[in-house]
């Protein structure tokens, strides 16, 4: 699958490598563990899948964030700490009469049942993001279109916005959809059917195996690949840390499995937003698919070592050198914190 961008691209619109549309909320972190209920105090923060995104590709790519705020001091914080990445956010649009969505966390880990999370997000400005109220050219003047399932959940008018962009039509950009089933967003049962037709006529489809079972019943990668016939490349991320990827020139048994290197876990927080982002950078750059997985786990220990939803990137000759190795060199890599500033050689990378 080769990116080519599209054909007919506006010219009143900067042609960038990645748009990313999507909800951020400003994000509020405990000080403390413990329940919502004794915490006394927050740090504030973003998330946003699709921005998670951006924000990690802005390092060495071209990328616009597109969405919806409130015209009040949270929009004003997303915007320029968004922007402040290298993200053009200049076709972010503000609504006086909606808020900015917010939602707080507690301390546990958000990957199982030992957290909280509270969102205030119903009738915020990005739930009402529709076809009419965005600039569709500066979405569609990129070579990739990246957008998740979670948006797709949040109204009416979201859901029908991204079936406007996944529609095929001539220099469509390449259509990144990351599945993001969060059954909690879905007011009905209509969601996984919705999400499965919505990978279906995407061109790059990143889903995890928890979430073909949960959302679609399938088990396996063999079920995945019956399932979703249609989109140029699929990665499924599996449990233990490996990815497999298949698609029209790669069948189940071509199937590229990459695994994972050892990680020494901060936050278990972000890790699927940084591996789409390496991904995709690495899908822009034409490098092969095994390799494209690789720089995916690497942008993923970016996050998984550092607090926070976003981290620092590897610089790319750096997460370049550590790709090449053999498969029995990358198999004993071990990552800790502070491993993306190293700049020793592969074989010299510390292992904590």
């Amino acid at each position: 699958m080769t990116v080519t961008g599209p054909c007919n691209a506006p010219d009143v619109v900067d042609v960038v490598d990645v748009v990313a549309l999507g909800e951020s909320m400003v994000t509020f972190l405990p000080s403390r563990p413990g329940r919502l209920a004794d915490v006394p105090s927050f740090e504030r923060t973003i998330g946003g899948a699709e921005s998670n995104v951006a924000c990690a590709l802005a390092a060495g790519h071209s990328v616009r964030w597109i969405s919806r705020v409130g015209a009040d001091g949270f929009g004003d914080h997303l915007v320029e700490t968004i922007g402040s990445y290298g993200v053009d956010v200049t076709s972010v649009r503000r609504d006086p009469a909606r808020p900015t969505g917010v939602y707080f966390r507690t301390a546990g880990d958000r990957a199982t049942d030992a957290h909280e999370v509270a969102y205030y997000r119903a009738g915020s400005a990005a739930s009402v993001m529709s076809a009419g109220n965005l600039d569709l050219e500066a979405v569609r003047a990129a070579r990739v279109l990246h957008l998740s399932g979670i948006t797709a959940a949040l109204s009416g008018s979201c859901l029908d916005l991204l079936w406007e962009l996944t529609e095929p039509r001539p220099g469509r950009p390449l259509v990144s959809f990351d599945v993001n089933f969060r059954p909690g967003l879905w007011a009905d049962a209509e969601g996984p059917r919705v999400l499965l037709d919505l990978a279906r006529r995407a061109d790059l489809v990143f889903v995890g195996a928890d979430e073909a079972r949960d959302a679609w019943g399938l088990e396996g990668v063999g079920a995945v690949v019956d399932a979703l016939p249609e989109p140029g490349l699929v990665v499924v991320k599996q449990g233990g840390g490996e990815a497999v990827a298949f698609g029209e020139d790669i069948d189940e048994a071509e199937a590229v499995r990459v695994r994972a290197p050892r990680v020494e876990v901060v936050a278990a927080v972000g890790a699927g937003d940084a591996f789409a982002a390496g991904f995709l950078s690495a899908t822009l750059r034409g490098l092969p698919v095994r390799d494209r997985i690789r720089h995916g786990h690497l942008m993923a220990a970016a996050v998984l070592t550092a607090p926070g939803d976003l981290a620092a990137p590897p610089a790319r000759d750096h997460a370049d050198r550590l790709v090449a190795l053999d498969d029995r060199a990358w198999g004993t890599l071990r990552l800790g914190p502070g491993w993306t500033q190293a700049e020793q050689a592969p074989e010299e990378v510390p292992t904590p």
